[in-house]
């Protein structure tokens, strides 16, 4: 049997798979886990880019200590890049987008296009973080650094080079820049040329099951692996989560689970209009020319980085304690709004949450589990208001909800999530953005025939949990009080 060898990067960590399949189903095991530790230096966060790639050649070596490997697919996070020189050589450490420094550039670019024509043109969530705007950034801070750059590639896409040699850019991945245009499928040469940017910093576009080019001589004889394909599966993680959707239905709901929630909905063709660009859905590209229409938002994160404050303050605490301290506070005592801009960055979130109760008039949490119980509820809230609107949007009335990913370990989520949206949630599964990594990797390699077979096999190979809705009632009255502060 053939094996992959995949990386799936998120944004603490990463980890590599190696995976075989019998025709009926895919079993995978981790030979390597790595942190994703973001660097600090003179107020500018950064990856630490070098250090991962190191981490990439540990686990070839790794593998092919275990009997070796036939592809490599990568999947990462969107938006991020680094650029290349006319040498081809990197220009500096990638910065992360959590980084300030986009700061009030997308109202400077409105000044030039409006946020509606952007929209229109790319169908893209208008969020300060996206490669539109920090390419922006440079241009009016740092405009020579431009003079030397050839080719601008987002994170997997600049993996791939690095061990290839080859400067490619894949469809999923490209569509999270705010300068693709998804009815081309395609980068909007017209919107980067109006934006003051050379069209040729982009590199060419290629469709999820293609490959960038084969491993480089140099990169084979250091870590003594062979000449294999290095594969463009999905390399947005959310667009490999959603491949992975074990749904047989044309029309379904997914949430892929993480530090983001994305909360969508897979279609033929993008929507983009003045009620969506309002509400601020996004277009991005998803396996097979699908277009993923969902929302960002502001999911785990709140929990992991209030987590990690109360650890900087001396308080080993755990998940499973957080959720039993959640779970015994008293519930709708208050709510936040996940995705106001007050809490994108790292720091004191507790403090910030309850400084939102407070300015709205609420009730302020006064322990841990009372800030839990709000920040869990105001997830499942967001939830519910964007599974109401998805629904208004399609024209549809949807029943059911597929979660996806690592946060679907979080049982109450997933039980809170129900009760809010009065929907049955089918999670799992919980890999799956490497399971979409490794399937659309099996598809480029002629193993797995079509997008049809891709969701039987992942179907075929995870267990899916059911959560029924046991309250929707209580959420329904609570979910008034909920909008009347959001507004």
């Amino acid at each position: 049997m053939k094996k992959i060898l995949s990386f799936d990067f998120g944004a603490s960590s990463g980890r590599a798979m190696i995976s075989s399949f019998d025709g009926e189903k895919i079993t995978m095991e981790e030979i390597h886990r790595f942190s994703n530790d973001t660097v600090i230096v003179n107020g500018t966060m950064y990856w630490d880019i070098l250090r991962l790639f190191f981490e990439i050649k540990t686990s070839i070596t790794k593998a092919v200590n275990s009997g070796g490997f036939d592809a490599i697919g990568i999947d990462t996070w969107g938006v991020d890049f680094g650029l290349i020189d006319k040498r081809g050589k990197l220009l500096g450490n990638p910065v992360h987008y959590r980084d300030l420094r986009t700061e009030g550039i997308p109202e400077k670019v409105f000044e030039t296009i409006s946020k509606e024509e952007i929209y229109n043109r790319t169908g893209t969530q208008c969020m300060r973080i996206n490669t539109l705007y920090q390419l922006m950034y440079l241009k009016e801070n740092e405009p020579e650094i431009f003079e030397n750059t050839e080719k601008v590639l987002l994170i997997p896409d600049l993996f791939a080079y690095m061990l290839t040699g080859e400067m490619r850019a894949e469809a999923s991945i490209a569509s999270t820049t705010n300068l693709y245009n998804p009815y081309k499928r395609d980068w909007d040469y017209e919107l980067i040329e109006r934006l003051g940017l050379d069209k040729n910093l982009f590199p060419e576009i290629i469709k999820a099951g293609n490959i960038y080019g084969y491993l480089t001589d140099e990169i084979c004889e250091e870590l003594g692996c062979e000449k294999v394909p290095v594969i463009a599966v999905c390399a947005h993680d959310t667009a490999s989560a959603v491949a992975a959707t074990p749904s047989f239905a044309d029309d379904f709901v997914y949430i892929s689970c993480g530090t983001w929630s994305l909360f969508g909905i897979e279609l033929p063709e993008p929507i983009i209009n003045d009620e969506v660009c309002k509400l601020n859905f996004t277009n991005e590209g998803g396996f097979d020319d699908t277009v993923r229409f969902l929302k960002n938002i502001m999911g785990l994160w709140l929990i992991q980085e209030s987590r990690r404050q109360w650890r900087r303050e001396g308080e080993e605490v755990g998940f499973d304690l957080l959720e039993k301290e959640a779970l015994a506070s008293e519930p709708f005592k208050c709510f936040v709004d996940v995705d106001d801009p007050m809490f994108e960055s790292a720091g004191n979130l507790p403090r910030r949450v309850k400084e939102f109760c407070e300015k709205t008039g609420q009730y302020v949490p006064k322990n841990r589990g009372e800030i839990m119980r709000c920040i869990y509820q105001s997830i499942a809230m967001k939830y519910k208001y964007t599974f109401n609107k998805l629904g208004e949007i399609a024209n549809k009335k949807y029943t059911k909800i597929n979660m996806l990913g690592g946060g679907i370990k979080d049982k109450l989520l997933c039980r809170l999530t129900a009760d809010a949206c009065n929907a049955e949630v089918l999670a799992g599964p919980t890999e799956a953005t490497v399971m979409g990594n490794i399937a659309v990797g099996y598809y480029a390699l002629g193993e797995i025939k079509d997008f049809a077979d891709i969701r039987k096999t992942v179907s075929n190979s995870t267990d899916i949990k059911h959560y029924l809705p046991e309250n929707p009632e209580a959420w329904e009255e609570a979910y008034e009080r909920y909008l009347k502060i959001m507004n």
